[in-house]
């Protein structure tokens, strides 16, 4: 198996399939880690050029990624720590084509918060197969608590 950075490519098709999971999950894993540190270029380079986010279901910003990128740039500042969690990562595969629904939770400490918040739900994201391996095209939050 050879690939570049983070790729998983095989001329075995009974793999591929398990290197486009492993290399989604670790796509996701980054997309939370950028959001935690506010490093929004790397936030920015997991999205294709035209993607589109919705969070909505947290009061925020539904748009494209530039827009996203905008906003959270702007405000997510305030908010002193943030350690998103992954898990039950469940990708559908169809070709160059991905439908992924994760869960998360996120502890927060929220502006002029002393205590911690607590926030959990699902992304939502359709992904497609770049040169450059998988990127997010669109993004939904769905909050559960």
């Amino acid at each position: 198996m050879t690939g570049g950075v983070n790729q998983v490519t095989t001329d075995l098709p009974e793999v591929q399939p398990l290197g486009d999971e492993i290399e989604i999950e670790a796509l996701i894993t980054r997309y939370c880690s950028a959001v935690d540190a506010k490093d929004w270029p790397a936030y920015r380079a997991m999205f294709t050029d035209d993607a589109r986010v919705d969070y909505s279901a947290a009061g925020l910003v539904v748009g494209t990624v530039d827009d996203a990128v905008k906003f959270l740039s702007r405000h997510g500042e305030g908010m002193a720590i943030g350690m998103h969690y992954l898990t039950n990562v469940e990708s559908r595969i169809d070709g160059a084509d991905a439908h992924v629904v994760a869960m998360w939770f996120n502890a927060v400490r929220l502006p002029a918060a002393e205590d911690m918040t607590f926030f959990c739900g699902r992304w939502h994201d359709e992904l497609v197969r770049t040169p450059s391996g998988w990127r997010i095209d669109k993004l939904r939050l769905e909050v559960m608590g």
